[in-house]
């Protein structure tokens, strides 16, 4: 790892602790949202500073001859991005007093399998890598229908007002699930036509803009909801 690759992780956990501290401030004055909601956009950005600092660290990286693997990264992931989804999943039921278990963890259980599978893909082989990537994105296909059939019906059932703001926060987090395995696909990890350092920035920007921005884009969204 670089001093910039080093220095950039430093960064990130910086900015995702502050923006923790700043997701506790707002759960003081929640307006009516649950503090749930507050709860897992704490936990998210806390959690995804903690796992980069151990890279910054040297601590969350395997070195190889041909590559560095991130293995942190999917530490980060596997917990935070289910929480992302189950936070944009308890939006769309925001006015459902008895929230649809079987959905949650059918969206939960697809999504992790996604980052697992890319765990093992980034561990394999030449010749394997893209059977557990072909894997993954079967995973996300399954996510995204969960966002955009069931979970969308539920957001328009509630208000016109829940549904315009899930159907804004669905289509940002949307973009980011499809980035993240583009990034992965044309990165060091995957087909190698990105520079390694314009790989690991392309893992700075995405889960900052990813976690950070749709955690101030719902939590504000939803404290409106109530005035």
């Amino acid at each position: 790892m670089s001093n910039l690759d080093v220095t950039l992780h430093i960064v990130y956990f910086i900015l995702m602790i502050a923006a923790a501290i700043y997701f506790y401030v707002l759960s003081r004055s929640p307006k009516n949202v649950p503090l749930y909601e507050y709860v897992i956009a704490i936990i998210i950005t806390a959690w995804s500073g903690t796992a980069y600092l151990s890279i910054a660290l040297g601590q969350g990286v395997v070195e190889r001859a041909d590559r560095t693997i991130y293995f942190a990264r999917y530490l980060d992931w596997v917990v935070t991005t289910p929480l992302l989804l189950l936070s944009l999943a308890l939006t769309a039921m925001f006015y459902e007093k008895k929230k649809n278990k079987g959905l949650l963890i059918a969206l939960v259980s697809a999504d992790v399998f996604m980052i697992l599978t890319g765990l093992i893909a980034d561990f394999s082989p030449e010749r394997t890598k893209y059977i557990w990537y072909s894997f993954g994105i079967i995973a996300l296909v399954i996510v995204l229908f969960i966002l955009w059939m069931p979970l969308r019906r539920m957001a328009k059932a509630g208000s016109k007002r829940l549904s315009r703001h899930y159907n804004i926060t669905a289509c940002y987090l949307t973009s980011f699930w499809v980035l993240y395995p583009t990034a992965w696909l044309l990165g060091s990890t995957g087909l190698n036509i990105t520079q390694e350092m314009v790989s690991a920035l392309s893992f700075i920007i995405l889960p900052l803009f990813s976690k950070i921005g749709f955690g101030m884009l719902d939590l504000h969204g939803l404290r409106r909801l109530n005035q």
